[in-house]
Protein backbone atom coordinates (compact mmCIF):
# COMPACT_ATOMS: atom_id res chain seq x y z
CA UNK A 1 0.00 0.00 0.00
CA UNK A 2 1.37 3.46 -0.84
CA UNK A 3 2.06 5.92 1.96
CA UNK A 4 -1.11 7.72 3.06
CA UNK A 5 0.00 11.32 3.55
CA UNK A 6 -3.16 13.38 3.01
CA UNK A 7 -6.93 13.11 2.73
CA UNK A 8 -6.69 12.98 -1.07
CA UNK A 9 -4.66 9.76 -0.78
CA UNK A 10 -7.52 8.20 1.16
CA UNK A 11 -9.98 9.50 -1.43
CA UNK A 12 -8.03 7.81 -4.24
CA UNK A 13 -8.05 4.49 -2.40
CA UNK A 14 -11.71 4.92 -1.47
CA UNK A 15 -12.69 5.42 -5.10
CA UNK A 16 -11.05 2.12 -6.02
CA UNK A 17 -12.63 0.13 -3.19
CA UNK A 18 -16.18 1.47 -2.75
CA UNK A 19 -19.06 0.69 -5.13
CA UNK A 20 -19.64 3.51 -7.56
CA UNK A 21 -23.11 4.43 -6.29
CA UNK A 22 -21.83 4.95 -2.74
CA UNK A 23 -18.72 6.83 -3.86
CA UNK A 24 -20.95 9.11 -5.95
CA UNK A 25 -23.36 9.49 -3.04
CA UNK A 26 -20.59 10.94 -0.90
CA UNK A 27 -18.71 12.83 -3.59
CA UNK A 28 -21.50 14.90 -5.09
CA UNK A 29 -23.82 17.83 -4.55
CA UNK A 30 -27.23 18.84 -5.78
CA UNK A 31 -28.05 20.11 -9.27
CA UNK A 32 -25.00 21.89 -10.83
CA UNK A 33 -22.86 21.21 -7.72
CA UNK A 34 -21.66 24.83 -7.62
CA UNK A 35 -22.07 25.12 -3.82
CA UNK A 36 -20.47 21.69 -3.36
CA UNK A 37 -17.36 22.94 -5.21
CA UNK A 38 -17.24 26.40 -3.64
CA UNK A 39 -17.37 24.93 -0.13
CA UNK A 40 -13.80 23.76 -0.83
CA UNK A 41 -12.45 26.40 -3.24
CA UNK A 42 -13.42 29.28 -0.94
CA UNK A 43 -11.17 27.83 1.76
CA UNK A 44 -8.30 28.08 -0.72
CA UNK A 45 -8.82 31.83 -1.13
CA UNK A 46 -7.87 32.38 2.51
CA UNK A 47 -4.11 32.52 3.05
CA UNK A 48 -2.09 31.87 6.18
CA UNK A 49 0.16 34.39 7.89
CA UNK A 50 3.60 32.88 8.46
CA UNK A 51 5.41 33.88 11.66
CA UNK A 52 8.97 33.07 12.75
CA UNK A 53 11.22 33.34 15.82
CA UNK A 54 8.36 32.15 18.02
CA UNK A 55 8.68 29.42 20.67
CA UNK A 56 6.79 26.50 19.13
CA UNK A 57 7.20 24.00 21.97
CA UNK A 58 4.38 22.77 24.17
CA UNK A 59 1.71 22.97 21.49
CA UNK A 60 -1.79 21.63 22.10
CA UNK A 61 -4.81 20.98 19.90
CA UNK A 62 -7.01 20.10 22.88
CA UNK A 63 -10.24 22.01 23.30
CA UNK A 64 -13.89 21.52 24.23
CA UNK A 65 -17.12 21.09 22.26
CA UNK A 66 -20.37 21.88 24.14
CA UNK A 67 -18.47 21.28 27.37
CA UNK A 68 -16.93 17.96 26.27
CA UNK A 69 -13.13 17.73 26.28
CA UNK A 70 -11.77 16.79 22.85
CA UNK A 71 -8.35 15.93 21.42
CA UNK A 72 -8.95 18.57 18.78
CA UNK A 73 -12.02 20.72 18.02
CA UNK A 74 -13.29 18.41 15.28
CA UNK A 75 -16.34 16.12 15.24
CA UNK A 76 -17.35 13.42 12.79
CA UNK A 77 -20.45 14.76 11.05
CA UNK A 78 -23.58 12.67 10.42
CA UNK A 79 -23.47 10.89 7.06
CA UNK A 80 -26.38 8.80 5.83
CA UNK A 81 -25.75 5.20 4.74
CA UNK A 82 -22.26 5.14 6.29
CA UNK A 83 -22.73 1.38 6.73
CA UNK A 84 -22.88 1.04 2.94
CA UNK A 85 -19.46 2.64 2.49
CA UNK A 86 -18.00 -0.18 4.55
CA UNK A 87 -19.67 -3.03 6.44
CA UNK A 88 -20.74 -1.85 9.93
CA UNK A 89 -19.39 1.55 8.97
CA UNK A 90 -21.11 3.55 11.69
CA UNK A 91 -19.73 1.26 14.40
CA UNK A 92 -16.21 1.48 12.97
CA UNK A 93 -16.34 5.27 12.65
CA UNK A 94 -17.73 5.66 16.18
CA UNK A 95 -14.99 3.45 17.63
CA UNK A 96 -12.29 5.41 15.82
CA UNK A 97 -13.72 8.70 17.10
CA UNK A 98 -14.01 7.36 20.65
CA UNK A 99 -10.42 6.15 20.71
CA UNK A 100 -9.12 9.38 19.16
CA UNK A 101 -11.04 11.60 21.54
CA UNK A 102 -13.50 13.43 19.28
CA UNK A 103 -17.31 13.27 19.00
CA UNK A 104 -19.08 10.99 16.55
CA UNK A 105 -22.54 11.86 15.21
CA UNK A 106 -24.85 9.05 14.10
CA UNK A 107 -27.31 9.89 11.32
CA UNK A 108 -31.02 9.10 11.44
CA UNK A 109 -30.44 7.48 8.02
CA UNK A 110 -27.72 5.17 9.29
CA UNK A 111 -27.39 1.48 8.46
CA UNK A 112 -26.32 0.49 11.98
CA UNK A 113 -28.99 1.43 14.50
CA UNK A 114 -28.68 3.52 17.64
CA UNK A 115 -28.72 0.31 19.64
CA UNK A 116 -26.04 -1.30 17.45
CA UNK A 117 -23.65 1.61 17.97
CA UNK A 118 -24.37 1.96 21.68
CA UNK A 119 -23.72 -1.74 22.30
CA UNK A 120 -20.53 -1.84 20.22
CA UNK A 121 -18.96 1.44 21.34
CA UNK A 122 -19.94 1.53 25.02
CA UNK A 123 -19.46 5.31 25.16
CA UNK A 124 -21.69 8.34 24.59
CA UNK A 125 -22.03 9.68 21.06
CA UNK A 126 -24.16 12.33 19.36
CA UNK A 127 -27.33 11.61 17.40
CA UNK A 128 -28.50 13.60 14.37
CA UNK A 129 -32.26 13.86 13.97
CA UNK A 130 -34.26 14.39 10.81
CA UNK A 131 -37.75 15.57 11.71
CA UNK A 132 -40.39 13.22 10.31
CA UNK A 133 -44.14 13.71 9.95
CA UNK A 134 -44.82 10.54 11.97
CA UNK A 135 -45.02 11.96 15.50
CA UNK A 136 -45.02 8.52 17.10
CA UNK A 137 -41.80 7.59 15.31
CA UNK A 138 -40.25 10.97 16.15
CA UNK A 139 -40.95 10.64 19.86
CA UNK A 140 -39.78 7.02 19.88
CA UNK A 141 -36.45 7.69 18.19
CA UNK A 142 -35.71 10.56 20.58
CA UNK A 143 -36.38 8.18 23.47
CA UNK A 144 -34.17 5.55 21.84
CA UNK A 145 -31.37 8.12 21.55
CA UNK A 146 -31.77 8.88 25.25
CA UNK A 147 -31.60 5.17 26.15
CA UNK A 148 -28.50 4.80 23.94
CA UNK A 149 -26.82 7.45 26.15
CA UNK A 150 -26.43 9.98 23.34
CA UNK A 151 -24.87 13.08 24.87
CA UNK A 152 -26.22 15.57 22.31
CA UNK A 153 -29.03 15.82 19.77
CA UNK A 154 -27.98 17.37 16.46
CA UNK A 155 -31.18 18.63 14.86
CA UNK A 156 -30.81 19.12 11.09
CA UNK A 157 -32.88 22.03 9.80
CA UNK A 158 -32.00 22.15 6.10
CA UNK A 159 -33.56 18.92 4.82
CA UNK A 160 -37.29 19.55 4.95
CA UNK A 161 -37.37 18.97 1.19
CA UNK A 162 -34.71 17.00 -0.70
CA UNK A 163 -32.50 18.76 -3.21
CA UNK A 164 -32.05 16.65 -6.35
CA UNK A 165 -28.73 14.85 -6.67
CA UNK A 166 -28.38 13.75 -10.26
CA UNK A 167 -25.81 11.01 -9.66
CA UNK A 168 -27.96 9.24 -7.08
CA UNK A 169 -30.90 9.09 -9.50
CA UNK A 170 -28.74 7.87 -12.37
CA UNK A 171 -27.07 5.21 -10.21
CA UNK A 172 -30.32 3.97 -8.69
CA UNK A 173 -28.96 4.56 -5.18
CA UNK A 174 -30.41 2.18 -2.60
CA UNK A 175 -29.43 0.30 0.54
CA UNK A 176 -28.66 -2.46 -0.10
CA UNK A 177 -27.99 -1.87 -3.81
CA UNK A 178 -30.40 -3.32 -6.34
CA UNK A 179 -28.54 -6.03 -8.26
CA UNK A 180 -28.89 -4.74 -11.81
CA UNK A 181 -26.33 -5.73 -14.43
CA UNK A 182 -24.31 -2.46 -14.16
CA UNK A 183 -24.27 -2.78 -10.38
CA UNK A 184 -23.19 -6.43 -10.53
CA UNK A 185 -20.36 -5.55 -12.91
CA UNK A 186 -19.20 -2.79 -10.58
CA UNK A 187 -19.44 -4.96 -7.46
CA UNK A 188 -17.40 -7.69 -9.17
CA UNK A 189 -14.37 -5.39 -8.89
CA UNK A 190 -15.09 -4.41 -5.25
CA UNK A 191 -14.41 -7.74 -3.59
CA UNK A 192 -13.20 -6.28 -0.26
CA UNK A 193 -16.50 -4.42 0.09
CA UNK A 194 -18.48 -7.50 -0.90
CA UNK A 195 -16.78 -9.80 1.61
CA UNK A 196 -17.48 -7.31 4.39
CA UNK A 197 -21.14 -7.06 3.44
CA UNK A 198 -21.54 -10.83 3.33
CA UNK A 199 -20.22 -11.03 6.90
CA UNK A 200 -22.59 -8.48 8.42
CA UNK A 201 -26.33 -8.62 9.06
CA UNK A 202 -26.60 -4.81 8.90
CA UNK A 203 -27.60 -3.86 5.35
CA UNK A 204 -30.75 -1.79 5.88
CA UNK A 205 -31.64 1.49 7.59
CA UNK A 206 -31.42 0.23 11.14
CA UNK A 207 -33.08 3.22 12.79
CA UNK A 208 -36.18 2.88 10.62
CA UNK A 209 -36.83 -0.71 9.49
CA UNK A 210 -38.75 -2.46 12.25
CA UNK A 211 -39.30 0.81 14.14
CA UNK A 212 -41.48 2.94 11.86
CA UNK A 213 -45.11 1.91 11.52
CA UNK A 214 -45.63 -0.17 8.41
CA UNK A 215 -41.93 -0.45 7.60
CA UNK A 216 -40.95 -4.04 8.23
CA UNK A 217 -38.57 -4.43 5.31
CA UNK A 218 -36.92 -2.48 2.51
CA UNK A 219 -39.87 -2.91 0.14
CA UNK A 220 -41.89 -0.41 2.18
CA UNK A 221 -38.97 1.81 3.21
CA UNK A 222 -38.56 3.98 0.11
CA UNK A 223 -42.20 5.05 0.01
CA UNK A 224 -42.15 5.83 3.74
CA UNK A 225 -39.02 8.00 3.60
CA UNK A 226 -40.24 9.83 0.47
CA UNK A 227 -43.28 11.02 2.41
CA UNK A 228 -41.81 11.55 5.87
CA UNK A 229 -39.43 14.55 5.84
CA UNK A 230 -41.51 17.27 7.47
CA UNK A 231 -41.85 20.39 5.28
CA UNK A 232 -43.74 22.15 8.09
CA UNK A 233 -40.76 22.17 10.45
CA UNK A 234 -40.65 25.60 12.10
CA UNK A 235 -39.38 27.17 15.32
CA UNK A 236 -42.46 26.05 17.26
CA UNK A 237 -41.83 22.41 16.31
CA UNK A 238 -38.14 22.82 17.09
CA UNK A 239 -39.09 24.09 20.55
CA UNK A 240 -41.25 21.01 21.14
CA UNK A 241 -38.38 18.74 20.12
CA UNK A 242 -36.02 20.66 22.41
CA UNK A 243 -38.38 20.19 25.34
CA UNK A 244 -38.98 16.52 24.49
CA UNK A 245 -35.22 15.86 24.34
CA UNK A 246 -34.23 17.86 27.40
CA UNK A 247 -30.47 17.54 26.83
CA UNK A 248 -27.70 19.21 24.87
CA UNK A 249 -29.06 20.52 21.57
CA UNK A 250 -27.12 21.48 18.45
CA UNK A 251 -28.88 23.08 15.47
CA UNK A 252 -27.35 22.13 12.12
CA UNK A 253 -27.89 23.83 8.78
CA UNK A 254 -27.58 27.52 9.73
CA UNK A 255 -26.17 29.51 6.80
CA UNK A 256 -27.67 32.96 7.32
CA UNK A 257 -27.15 35.59 10.07
CA UNK A 258 -30.88 36.04 10.63
CA UNK A 259 -31.37 32.30 11.19
CA UNK A 260 -28.31 32.33 13.45
CA UNK A 261 -29.87 35.06 15.60
CA UNK A 262 -33.08 33.03 15.83
CA UNK A 263 -31.12 29.93 16.87
CA UNK A 264 -29.06 31.83 19.45
CA UNK A 265 -32.18 33.31 21.02
CA UNK A 266 -33.74 29.87 20.99
CA UNK A 267 -31.24 28.60 23.55
CA UNK A 268 -29.30 26.03 21.51
CA UNK A 269 -26.01 24.83 22.98
CA UNK A 270 -24.36 25.22 19.57
CA UNK A 271 -25.17 25.94 15.95
CA UNK A 272 -23.47 24.38 12.94
CA UNK A 273 -22.87 26.73 10.02
CA UNK A 274 -23.57 24.40 7.11
CA UNK A 275 -25.22 24.13 3.70
CA UNK A 276 -25.46 20.33 3.94
CA UNK A 277 -22.17 19.93 2.10
CA UNK A 278 -23.68 21.48 -1.04
CA UNK A 279 -26.28 18.71 -1.23
CA UNK A 280 -29.40 20.85 -0.74
CA UNK A 281 -29.65 24.46 -2.01
CA UNK A 282 -27.35 24.63 -5.00
CA UNK A 283 -26.28 28.26 -5.41
CA UNK A 284 -26.09 28.91 -1.68
CA UNK A 285 -23.01 30.72 -0.41
CA UNK A 286 -20.26 28.47 0.95
CA UNK A 287 -20.26 27.89 4.70
CA UNK A 288 -16.81 29.44 5.19
CA UNK A 289 -17.91 32.62 3.35
CA UNK A 290 -20.97 32.94 5.58
CA UNK A 291 -19.08 32.22 8.81
CA UNK A 292 -17.73 35.77 9.47
CA UNK A 293 -21.19 37.35 9.15
CA UNK A 294 -22.69 34.74 11.46
CA UNK A 295 -19.91 35.18 14.00
CA UNK A 296 -20.47 38.93 13.92
CA UNK A 297 -24.20 38.41 14.42
CA UNK A 298 -24.15 35.92 17.33
CA UNK A 299 -20.54 35.13 18.22
CA UNK A 300 -20.87 35.84 21.95
CA UNK A 301 -24.28 34.20 22.37
CA UNK A 302 -23.85 30.60 21.19
CA UNK A 303 -21.07 28.15 20.38
CA UNK A 304 -20.48 28.20 16.61
CA UNK A 305 -19.29 25.15 14.68
CA UNK A 306 -18.63 24.88 10.95
CA UNK A 307 -19.40 22.02 8.56
CA UNK A 308 -19.11 21.79 4.74
CA UNK A 309 -15.90 21.85 2.73
CA UNK A 310 -13.27 20.82 5.28
CA UNK A 311 -10.69 18.46 3.80
CA UNK A 312 -7.55 19.27 5.83
CA UNK A 313 -6.17 20.48 9.11
CA UNK A 314 -5.45 23.81 7.43
CA UNK A 315 -9.15 24.15 6.64
CA UNK A 316 -9.92 23.48 10.31
CA UNK A 317 -7.42 26.17 11.33
CA UNK A 318 -8.97 28.71 8.93
CA UNK A 319 -12.45 28.02 10.29
CA UNK A 320 -11.26 28.42 13.88
CA UNK A 321 -9.34 31.59 13.04
CA UNK A 322 -12.48 33.08 11.46
CA UNK A 323 -14.39 32.56 14.68
CA UNK A 324 -15.70 29.00 14.71
CA UNK A 325 -15.33 27.15 18.01
CA UNK A 326 -15.05 23.79 16.24
CA UNK A 327 -15.35 22.05 12.86
CA UNK A 328 -17.15 18.95 11.57
CA UNK A 329 -15.82 16.60 8.90
CA UNK A 330 -17.95 14.28 6.78
CA UNK A 331 -16.45 13.33 3.45
CA UNK A 332 -12.89 13.43 4.83
CA UNK A 333 -13.56 10.56 7.22
CA UNK A 334 -15.84 8.70 4.78
CA UNK A 335 -12.87 8.55 2.37
CA UNK A 336 -10.87 6.85 5.11
CA UNK A 337 -13.69 4.49 6.07
CA UNK A 338 -14.31 3.37 2.50
CA UNK A 339 -10.60 2.97 1.88
CA UNK A 340 -9.45 1.17 5.03
CA UNK A 341 -12.34 0.72 7.45
CA UNK A 342 -11.84 1.79 11.06
CA UNK A 343 -8.10 2.23 10.53
CA UNK A 344 -8.87 4.61 7.67
CA UNK A 345 -11.05 6.81 9.88
CA UNK A 346 -8.25 6.92 12.44
CA UNK A 347 -5.76 7.79 9.69
CA UNK A 348 -8.01 10.64 8.48
CA UNK A 349 -8.15 12.04 12.01
CA UNK A 350 -4.37 11.69 12.40
CA UNK A 351 -3.77 13.54 9.13
CA UNK A 352 -6.06 16.40 10.09
CA UNK A 353 -4.61 16.75 13.59
CA UNK A 354 -1.03 16.68 12.27
CA UNK A 355 -1.81 19.31 9.62
CA UNK A 356 -3.58 21.45 12.21
CA UNK A 357 -0.69 21.15 14.66
CA UNK A 358 2.11 21.90 12.16
CA UNK A 359 0.24 24.76 10.51
CA UNK A 360 -0.59 26.26 13.88
CA UNK A 361 3.10 26.20 14.81
CA UNK A 362 4.21 27.81 11.55
CA UNK A 363 1.63 30.53 12.11
CA UNK A 364 3.25 31.23 15.48
CA UNK A 365 0.57 29.75 17.74
CA UNK A 366 0.89 27.07 20.41
CA UNK A 367 -2.72 26.73 21.57
CA UNK A 368 -5.59 25.94 19.21
CA UNK A 369 -7.92 28.09 21.30
CA UNK A 370 -5.73 31.17 20.62
CA UNK A 371 -6.24 31.12 16.84
CA UNK A 372 -7.78 34.25 15.36
CA UNK A 373 -7.76 36.75 12.51
CA UNK A 374 -4.12 37.50 13.31
CA UNK A 375 -3.26 34.17 11.67
CA UNK A 376 -4.94 34.84 8.32
CA UNK A 377 -4.54 36.94 5.19
CA UNK A 378 -8.01 37.43 3.78
CA UNK A 379 -8.99 38.89 0.38
CA UNK A 380 -10.80 42.24 0.81
CA UNK A 381 -14.00 41.02 -0.84
CA UNK A 382 -14.17 37.85 1.28
CA UNK A 383 -15.53 39.64 4.33
CA UNK A 384 -17.98 41.91 2.55
CA UNK A 385 -21.59 41.25 3.57
CA UNK A 386 -23.78 39.75 0.86
CA UNK A 387 -26.49 42.12 -0.35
Amino acid sequence: MPAITCIDDLKTLYRRRAPRMFYDYAESGSYTESTFRENCTDFQRIKLRQRVAVDMTGRTTKSTMIGQEVAMPVALAPVGMTGMQCADGEIKAARAARDFGVPYTLSTMSICSLEDVAEAVQAPFWFQLYVMRDQEFLEAIIERARRARCSALVLTLDLQILGQRHKDLKNGLSAPPKLTLPVLLDLATKWRWGIGMLRTKRRFFGNIVGHAKGVGDTSSLSSWTAEQFDPQLDWDKIARIRDLWGGKLILKGINDPEDARMAAGFGADAIIVSNHGGRQLDGAVSAIRMLPEIVQAVGDQVEIHLDSGIRSGQDVLKALALGAHAAHIGRAYIYGLGAMGEAGVTRALEIIRNELDVTMALCGERDVTALGRQNLLIPPDFLQPWA
